[in-house]
């Protein structure tokens, strides 16, 4: 046997839909703020990044470094 339950949801029925309304324009405006060009980038801004300095112009030469002892390793190794 089953009970039926007959409940007046206009209440919940308005909440839902004011729920909704305001999710929908929430939505609208974060679209409307990445369509900016001028998205700011606050990566440097971080208290980790505030004692780094930025690759000189020789770092290259460290790379250069690094492959000349993996190579002197293999020469040793295979002599």
């Amino acid at each position: 046997m089953g009970v039926i339950v007959n409940k007046n949801n206009e209440g919940e029925n308005e909440l839902s839909r004011r729920i909704s309304a305001d999710l929908r324009e929430k939505a609208m405006e974060a679209s409307k703020d990445e369509d900016k060009e001028d998205d700011v980038d606050l990566v440097e801004d971080a208290e980790y990044m505030k004692n780094l300095k930025k690759t000189g112009k020789f770092g290259w030469v460290w790379i250069v470094l690094i492959v000349l002892a993996i190579l002197s390793i293999i020469s040793i190794i295979f002599i």
